[in-house]
């Protein structure tokens, strides 16, 4: 996927269609998808503190935080980062005879890294597990998504997403 992928105009990538739903089993351990990369923009972090009443200076005061903050600037909310991963995981891949794909909550979540203001970001997604869920009859899948932070080594962001799928 190209790394302009999310400039004004540019294509994007399809995602990978990783097989049907029955097919996901078979994929337990593997990469499904990588989503594009997205700047987070400062206008994105000023809109989700306004939207959360999270305003707490180290994402907000551009110059407080970089003359205070150990980071130089201003940073990303965690949670922000987290939100993301929907959209992100839209990008990457996708499931075939899926009729709906509903948040089933979290695992593990962990943020490594601080996303700085305007800092680009994409998602990697391996599939961890998946089991059927009777009261559904859908497939409760277990991903592990890994949020990459352009030009440094350790992630923004690692999380175990549950999802359940109805085919």
């Amino acid at each position: 996927m190209s790394a302009a992928a999310d400039e004004p105009g540019a294509a994007r990538a399809e995602p990978r269609s990783v097989g049907r739903l029955r097919d996901l089993p078979n994929l337990i351990g593997q990469e499904l998808g990588r989503s594009d990369w997205m700047t987070v923009e400062t206008t994105r972090i000023h809109a989700f503190a306004e939207a959360t009443e999270d305003r707490q200076w180290i994402h907000l005061d551009e110059a407080r935080a970089a003359e205070e903050s150990p980071f130089g600037g201003t940073v990303a909310h965690g949670y922000l980062t987290l939100s993301l991963l929907p959209h992100l995981s839209n990008q990457a891949f996708s499931v075939a005879e899926v009729r709906t794909r509903i948040n089933y909550g979290l695992g593990r979540v962990r943020f490594p890294a601080p996303v700085r203001s305007n800092g680009r970001i994409r998602a990697r997604f391996t599939l961890v597990d998946t089991s059927l869920h009777a009261a559904s009859e859908g497939l409760l899948v277990t991903t592990e998504a890994v949020v990459d932070l352009e030009g440094e080594a350790r992630p923004a962001c690692v999380a175990e997403m549950l999802a359940l799928y109805l085919g």
